[in-house]
């Protein structure tokens, strides 16, 4: 019969995937539950990421999903990128936090930015053996990141770095840190720059690591530098452009933490349910109380609402598209559904869901770093455009023209 409706593009599904995406999703979740879970409990109860975890993702080129072959990179795709944390998370999310930050930051913005000399000499080892680390966060500047206090002044061919830097993810481990310093505090906001530091670089202190509720495993430490020299070849794309790369960044990373809270979320779910099929009580399993259906469908549907959301903001971003709103917002709910989903799924567990002898509390305690870490640069942004007495204050054309042009950096 012949179709009412006319021909038209036909388009995939969010959740059809390409060969390379389904052969990568795969793998990881082969190697995932392989060598990671083993390490989980452990590396949690001592707050630290086990060194063989740590060559292992560099040995499955987890750590260079995007970076190109040259570089002894994947070769991959974005979306490769978020399948990858999406399923590192269902296993560990510590372990998902240091492998998003190194590829949706780290290598992003020297492939985007770097000089031929600087991607030659940090990306092939940032594929092979470095982790690297983004140096945003102050004392007094976290929501407010433009504030920063950190200063670096030019002297000939070099700029001395003096201040300091909080909740640091991977600063542990890293070998090279991404650091923001302003270069000319006189000019707000437009001072700040975005410099390449060694981890041997004299002066640069990296301080005793926080003792985190959650993400125990993943590494958050305060950095000290004291008159740290820098040479000026170590500028990472343009001095006094280091807000727009931050802006920049922090966009594309929140596709990222989307992919970590639904990953997190959907692995405790995984967890839980197959329990509730198993502990009987009343005469009958948990699972078939209709109470208790009722509950595992909300949860199952907002966990795929929040998939779809990640999804798209990731397919946006990689076909080129604005996607700014899209990547808020799924961070945002997948945020809070990885909070219902680990609530719920305590309560459902009954009594052991309450002890170290299951992992959903500890699901629990990782996802709350969600709600609040990272949150709305947006809607921080936009105050800043309206707050009187910000030291930074942006107007709202400035902050409309920062975000619109990201696609050009």
């Amino acid at each position: 019969m012949a179709s009412d409706h006319p021909a038209g593009p036909l388009f995939p599904p969010l959740q059809t995937y390409s060969e390379e995406e389904s052969m990568m999703r795969e793998a990881v979740k082969k190697y995932a539950q392989e060598r990671i879970a083993p390490f989980v409990s452990k590396m949690d109860e001592n707050s630290a990421m086990d060194e063989e975890v740590l060559k292992s993702l560099f040995e499955q080129g987890l750590m260079g999903i995007e970076i190109e072959p040259e570089y002894n990179g994947t070769g991959s795709t974005f979306f490769s990128s978020i399948l990858v944390i999406e399923e590192l998370a269902k296993v560990d999310p510590s372990v998902a936090v240091l492998c998003d930050i190194q590829n949706t930051l780290i290598n992003t913005l020297f492939t985007k930015l770097g000089t031929a000399a600087q991607k030659e000499q940090y990306l092939s080892r940032l594929s092979t053996d470095m982790i690297g680390s983004f140096c945003l966060s102050e004392a007094e500047s976290g929501s407010d990141a433009f504030s920063l206090k950190t200063r670096a002044e030019k002297h000939k061919d070099y700029y001395i770095i003096n201040g300091s830097k909080m909740w640091i993810s991977n600063a542990e481990h890293a070998g090279v840190f991404l650091v923001m310093a302003n270069v000319d505090p006189s000019a707000g906001y437009r001072g700040i720059t975005c410099f390449i530091v060694d981890r041997d670089t004299e002066g640069l202190e990296i301080c005793k690591k926080e003792n985190k509720l959650g993400l125990r495993a993943s590494s958050t430490c305060p950095l000290n530098f004291d008159n740290v020299k820098v040479p000026e070849k170590n500028i990472l794309g343009q001095a006094g452009q280091g807000y727009k790369y931050a802006i920049g960044m922090l966009n594309e990373g929140r596709i990222g933490i989307a992919a970590q809270m639904l990953g997190l979320a959907q692995g405790c779910f995984d967890h839980t349910v197959p329990y509730t099929r198993q502990r009987v009580q009343f005469g009958k399993r948990i699972f078939d109380f209709q109470g208790m259906q009722h509950q595992i469908a909300h949860v199952a549907t907002q966990i795929e609402a929040g998939r779809l959301l990640t999804y798209n903001a990731a397919r946006l971003k990689e076909a080129g598209r604005p996607f700014i709103k899209e990547a808020c917002m799924a961070k945002y709910f997948t945020a809070e559904v990885a909070t219902l989903t680990t609530s719920k799924c305590i309560e459902w567990m009954g009594g052991v869901g309450f002890t170290k002898d299951y992992p959903i509390e500890k699901y629990y305690r990782d996802c709350k770093i969600g709600e609040h870490d990272w949150t709305n640069v947006l809607m921080d942004c936009t105050l800043l455009c309206f707050t009187p007495h910000s030291s930074s204050q942006m107007t709202l054309g400035e902050f409309i023209d920062v975000c619109s042009r990201y696609h050009q950096f």
